[in-house]
C-alpha cells in the first residue's frame, strides 16, 4: 500500500462519519425519542472522552517515569505536561466563552407591550429559534471535539504506514471507519432532542468538521511523528467533549430522567463495541 493510497483509505475512514449524519434531517416528534437519542450522544461522547483520556495521560505518564528512572530529562515531562494541561483547558474554556460570544450577538430583543416592569415580556416564538440555534451550536461544537479527537487517529494510521506497518495501517482504517459512523450519531443528538431539522448544508460542514481531521491527521502522520501534537490534539479534544456532555445532561434531564440514563448506557456501549473492532485491529 502506498503513501497516496494509505491517505486515500484515511480519508474515507474520516468521511464515514456522514453516514450517522442524515439522522439530523429527521423530525422527531416523540419526547421519549428525543430524550433517547440525546443521551445516547452523550453516551458515545462519554466513552469517547475516557478513550481519549487514557491515550492522552499515557505519554506524560511513560515520560514521568523515564525522568524518575534517570532516562530522560525532567524537562520533557514537564512538556508535556504543559501541552497536556493547557490543551484540556483550552478545549474545555473556549466553548464556554465563544458560546457566551455568539449569544450576546445574536440574543433577541425583548419586544414591550407598554410602560413598566410588566410591559417586557419574552414570548415562545422568540425562545424557540433561541433554543434551536443553541442546539446547532452545540452540534457543531460536538463535531469540533470529535475532530480534533479524528485528527489523532490519523496519525496512528499515517505512523503505522510510515513505520512499514502496513497490516496494522489497513486494519486501523477499518476501525476508525466503523468508529467514525457512531460519531455522527452523536453530532446530530442535541438537534433531535431541540426538534431542530438541520440543513444539508449544516451537515456538510459539520461532518468535514469531524471526519475530515481524520484525513489531515493522515497526512501528517506519514511524514512525521510528534507526541507533543498527539498529545495537544487530545487533551483539546477531552476538554471539548466534558463541556458538551455538561451541555447534553441538563437537557436529558428537563426531557426524561429515566430515558436519559437508558441512552446514556446504550451510547456508552455502542462506543464499547467500536472500540473492541479497533482492539481486534491493534492485535
Amino acid at each position: 500500500m502506498s503513501t497516496s493510497q494509505t491517505i486515500l483509505l484515511g480519508a474515507v475512514a474520516g468521511f464515514t462519519i456522514y453516514l450517522g449524519l442524515p439522522l439530523g434531517r429527521v423530525r422527531l416528534a416523540s419526547l421519549k425519542t428525543r430524550a433517547f437519542l440525546n443521551a445516547a450522544s452523550a453516551g458515545i461522547l462519554v466513552f469517547l472522552l475516557f478513550e481519549i483520556l487514557v491515550h492522552a495521560t499515557d505519554p506524560v505518564e511513560h515520560a514521568l517515569e523515564e525522568a524518575a528512572e534517570g532516562q530522560a530529562g525532567w524537562g520533557a515531562f514537564a512538556a508535556l505536561g504543559l501541552v497536556y494541561a493547557v490543551g484540556f483547558g483550552v478545549g474545555l474554556l473556549a466553548l464556554l466563552y465563544l458560546g457566551r460570544l455568539w449569544q450576546r450577538r445574536t440574543q433577541p430583543r425583548t419586544i414591550s407591550l407598554g410602560p413598566g416592569a410588566m410591559a417586557v415580556t419574552e414570548t415562545d416564538e422568540l425562545q424557540e429559534p433561541a433554543a434551536q440555534s443553541a442546539a446547532l451550536r452545540t452540534g457543531m461544537g460536538i463535531a469540533a471535539g470529535i475532530g480534533l479527537h479524528n485528527f489523532s487517529e490519523g496519525l496512528a494510521i499515517g505512523q503505522a504506514a510510515n513505520a512499514g506497518q502496513l497490516t496494522l495501517a489497513g486494519l486501523l482504517i477499518v476501525g476508525f471507519a466503523l468508529h467514525n459512523m457512531t460519531e455522527g450519531f452523536g453530532i446530530v443528538g442535541p438537534l433531535a432532542a431541540a426538534k431542530v431539522r438541520a440543513s444539508w448544508g449544516w451537515l456538510g460542514l459539520a461532518g468535514l468538521i469531524g471526519g475530515g481531521p481524520t484525513f489531515l491527521g493522515t497526512v501528517v502522520g506519514t511524514s512525521f511523528s510528534s507526541t507533543y501534537l498527539f498529545v495537544g490534539c487530545l487533551a483539546l479534544a477531552a476538554g471539548a467533549l466534558l463541556y458538551v456532555i455538561g451541555e447534553l445532561l441538563p437537557i436529558g434531564r428537563r426531557l426524561s430522567w429515566e430515558l436519559t440514563v437508558w441512552g446514556l448506557l446504550g451510547g456508552f456501549l455502542l462506543g464499547l463495541a467500536t472500540e473492541l473492532v479497533l482492539e481486534v485491529a491493534g492485535a
